[in-house]
């Protein structure tokens, strides 16, 4: 099972540090922004709800410094691809690529009159993309997290991550909630934190998996209904939100819904009824998580799947395959799809002591049923956005 080690995180850092030297001979300032798992609450977000997310050991490191050009440049290591752009020239890229989360980040901090000037960044990771760890939220907060390091912008964090988010808005064009970007800034190591979406307050939560382990399997797939499908169902939550009078769904009762029923489609009665009860299973999840009850941890895990899957409808038969596996195992508690769906990873509660089994197992599964690959990351719980040097 892949798993980051503090000798691979080094060699990352140095990695994206020689880089950026060798191509703009200058030492740069290192931010590490780290991705984000989200244990129990998908969705909620955009809705102003709940969700219980942590930022993990795998994530982007961006090396910055002051340019002397009147360009300034940006180097996607990993893609080995750099691009020159103006500063008072910024807009977004006519296709989706990853300048677009460049891009956004300096729009949003100009938007706010605040001052950049010309300078070069060079950034790289380890979080596999598309695997629903946010490896965009990631990006986006190094940027500005830099650059407000670079240019002494005296932006907090919160003003950051809601830079970062509108950046995504605005340039990527997925009108996303703030979780993301928030776990990746402010997460703390060996917790998960009770995110409140509405007044973007959270609360951490140390916990102790004891015999067992976080396994993340990454089905290596992304249907390309995500970014559409995504955007719609937020339509729909606004919508019914507006039937009912109500600022967001975070406000709505099982009750309230009932009583529009008739007036909105099976489909859409079932997406705004799975909000409600996500927000209540995470509410359950941080209350399990602060007695150490696992199990019932793992439960709320599962049954939030089968919303995802049924309610939402935003998994796919890869992600409800890997499901149905782990359900088969005792030795995992709890395992559900994380992310906007459509592909991605599930995130599973696995004993320590039968997790190569259940890998093999799994591994073994997978290829025969759809004739390709998935891949097993372990993670650990740690600090958000933060100066490496």
């Amino acid at each position: 099972m892949t798993k980051l080690t503090r000798q691979n995180h080094s060699t990352l850092i140095k990695n994206i540090e020689n880089s950026f030297i060798d191509k703009f001979n200058k030492e740069p300032i290192l931010v590490f922004s780290p991705g984000r798992i989200n244990l129990i609450g998908e969705h909620t977000d955009y809705n102003e709800g709940f969700a219980f997310p942590a930022a993990v050991n795998k994530g982007i490191v961006a090396a910055l410094q002051k340019s002397d050009s009147n360009m300034s440049s940006a180097y996607a290591v990993d893609k080995g691809e750099q691009i020159e752009f103006s500063l008072d020239k910024i807009k977004p890229s006519a296709e989706e690529n990853w300048e677009n989360y460049v891009f956004g980040v300096i729009a949003e901090i100009q938007n706010r009159s605040k001052t950049i000037n010309n300078f070069n960044i060079a950034f790289g990771g380890n979080t596999p993309i598309g695997a629903g760890m946010s490896s965009s939220a990631a990006l986006e907060n190094s940027v500005v997290f830099g650059l407000n390091e670079l240019f002494e912008l005296g932006l907090s964090k919160n003003e950051m991550i809601l830079i970062s988010q509108k950046a995504e808005h605005n340039y990527a064009g997925v009108k996303c909630g703030i979780m993301d970007q928030y776990a990746s800034m402010f997460g703390q190591n060996n917790s998960a934190l009770l995110l409140d979406c509405r007044t973007v307050e959270s609360v951490p939560y140390k916990i102790d998996f004891k015999d067992h382990e976080l396994m993340l399997i990454n089905t290596n797939v992304k249907h390309s209904l995500s970014g559409s499908a995504y955007n719609d169902r937020r339509s729909v939550c606004e919508a019914i939100s507006k039937m009912l009078n109500i600022k967001s769904l975070r406000d709505a009762t099982k009750d309230d819904l009932i009583e529009i029923k008739d007036k909105v489609t099976a489909e859409n009665y079932q997406k705004a009824l799975y909000v409600i009860q996500e927000n209540e299973r995470v509410l359950l999840a941080s209350r399990a998580v602060q007695e150490g009850d696992l199990k019932a941890l793992g439960n709320l895990l599962y049954q939030s799947h089968n919303g995802l899957q049924t309610q939402y409808k935003v998994s796919c038969v890869e992600l409800d395959f890997l499901v149905a596996q782990a359900k088969h195992d005792k030795h995992v508690l709890g395992a559900r799809m994380m992310g906007g769906g459509f592909g991605g990873c599930t995130i599973n509660v696995v004993k320590k002591s039968k997790s190569e089994a259940f890998k093999s197992f799994v591994t073994k599964a997978y290829k025969k049923e759809f004739n390709k690959a998935c891949s097993i990351y372990s993670v650990e719980l740690s600090e958000g956005t933060h100066i490496v040097r």
